[in-house]
């Protein structure tokens, strides 16, 4: 554990503008884990881009040391003949390839041009059973699941003899099972001498398997803390990220709760894709004007179908059921007549449902309210840019203009574009899923208080989140969902952790 596997020494990187990195320094030691934490925007990503050569040596200042050695890599394939691998968060995998074409796609085992297939299937499942995975070498990636992805990624990085694995938030599309698999597998790999580099956003995870804490604040170093020698909390990490204590990681509410908006009664959905399949069965609930309303539940609960189907049916088949607003029924059997009824969804996948990446803020935040800045079917630009300045400006969300493409913000900004581009349609219940999934505490915190905003302003919100202190630190009430049904509702004093898992595990036992 004493050699210096990597040492990165003063990087310095500018994009046009902006000082994405500023004198970074980072050391890593041979066999350990090093985290890499810090808010989004702060320039982890980008320096991991630095070391494996995507952008490559002349484009920043300052030098890499591997194995002792200055490297100056110019491309990927540069840092990967060493044995640095980076695993993105978006994964590289084509969905319609086998996974033994997927791990060696671009490091065929061939002979003469000749694809070597018996061999090339017998190293698969070699290196499937390395990462615990017992799926045929023939399996199509459409075929499984997201976890199984980012094995096959982890396997294709084996293939390639990787010494340094470094994987951007791994964990952040996976439940609960499938990110406890990951990080025992990283364990194991660290018995086994590799070196790995983890960016995640999750604490506690980083606090499970991490060696080392390296913390960036604005694209500089701020420490580096030692996991064996200090007691690291959550808290202390918090602190090093944003620059401050968060004594109360959700701000405080006063809770006004008025009549009730949104009622959905006996809802009953369909599979969309195994239509003879009921997925949810008599669903009922409330939300109240003022009210912040939870739906808990583990992975596959039905929580995220039940606001597809609701919003538009856009999601589901043979979908039945009555939905009031005001205590009228109205109809939402397609997205525009559910926006006109009242109704908005923030998606759980902001990058790929929620916006259009290649689009600026400006054309982002009004995309689902279109009609409001045009007339006789021509855009107003000058009304359009003037919503999008004011959205900018209540939301404060990061960028240097309205004009700034979207996949060029933060997870958190990205956020912000997609809660203005439904509020702008003036919706009377919110339905955010996973409102702060992959963005940090600090950018959290601005969502929490945007939430408290429209609660206090009068309007519904029904929040889903995998995240249990998440629902009960901003919730007034949380429903509980379990197999497609609603098992529990408990109200603020009566939820807890242990509450909405009793009630889980309860109905499993029912069903």
């Amino acid at each position: 554990m004493d050699n210096i596997i990597l040492e990165m020494r003063g990087i310095t990187k500018t994009f046009p503008g902006v000082k994405a990195l500023d004198d970074v320094n980072l050391k890593v030691r041979e066999g350990e884990i090093h985290a890499l934490v810090g808010e989004n925007g702060a320039g982890k990503s980008t320096l991991m881009k630095v070391l494996s050569g995507v952008y490559p040596a002349g484009s920043y200042d300052g030098e890499i040391h591997y194995d002792g050695e200055v490297r100056n890599f110019s491309t990927i394939s540069d840092s990967e003949h060493l044995g640095i691998i980076i695993i993105h968060q978006e994964l590289a995998l084509v969905p319609l390839l086998s996974i033994a074409e997927n791990i060696f796609l671009g490091n065929e085992i061939a002979e003469k041009g000749v694809i070597d297939w018996p061999q090339t299937f017998s190293r698969t499942r070699e290196l499937l059973g390395k990462v615990g995975l017992k799926e045929p070498p023939t399996t199509r990636i459409t075929d499984i699941g997201i976890g199984k992805q980012q094995l096959v990624e982890i396997a294709k990085a084996l293939s390639k003899k990787v010494r340094l694995l470094i994987l951007d938030e791994p964990t952040a599309s996976l439940n609960e099972t499938d990110s406890d698999a990951l990080l025992k597998l990283l364990m194991e790999f660290r018995k086994q001498g590799m070196t790995s580099i983890i960016i995640s956003h999750k604490l506690n995870e980083i606090k499970t398997v991490a060696d080392k804490i390296t913390i960036l604040r604005d694209g500089g170093t701020v420490e580096t803390l030692d996991c064996h020698n200090e007691d690291i909390g959550e808290d202390r990490i918090i602190k090093g990220m944003v620059g401050r204590d968060m004594e109360d990681r959700y701000p405080a509410r006063e809770p006004k709760i008025g009549e009730t908006l949104l009622e959905v009664k006996n809802w009953n959905v369909y599979h969309q894709h195994h239509r003879d399949r009921q997925f949810l069965y008599d669903v009922n609930f409330t939300v109240r004007a003022g009210e912040v309303v939870g739906i808990a539940g583990l992975m596959g609960a039905g929580r995220t179908e039940t606001a597809m189907s609701l919003f538009g049916k856009s999601w589901g088949h043979r979908i039945s059921g009555d939905v009031f607003m005001h205590g009228k029924r109205v109809d939402v059997s397609t997205i525009p007549r559910a926006i006109a009824a009242g109704l908005a969804y923030v998606t759980e996948d902001r990058k790929h449902l929620g916006l259009v990446l290649n689009n600026n803020i400006m054309h982002n935040t009004t995309l689902a309210n279109l009609d409001a800045v045009a007339s006789s079917g021509v855009i107003d630009t000058h009304a359009e840019a003037k919503v999008a300045t004011d959205y900018r400006s209540k939301l404060r969300i990061r960028s240097h203009s309205i004009y700034q493409e979207a996949v060029n913000l933060s997870g958190g900004n990205q956020q912000k574009v997609v809660l203005s581009k439904w509020l702008f349609t003036s919706p009377e219940v919110l339905i955010l899923d996973e409102p702060t999934r992959g963005i940090d505490v600090g950018a959290k915190y601005e969502i929490y208080t945007i939430i408290n905003q429209l609660a206090a302003e009068g309007k519904g919100i029904l929040m889903i989140s995998s995240e249990m202190p998440e629902l009960l630190g901003t919730c007034d009430r949380i429903y509980v969902m379990n197999e497609g049904r609603i098992v529990a509702e408990l109200s603020r004093s009566e939820a807890s952790q242990e509450s909405i898992m009793r009630a889980i595990m309860r109905s499993g036992e029912k069903h």
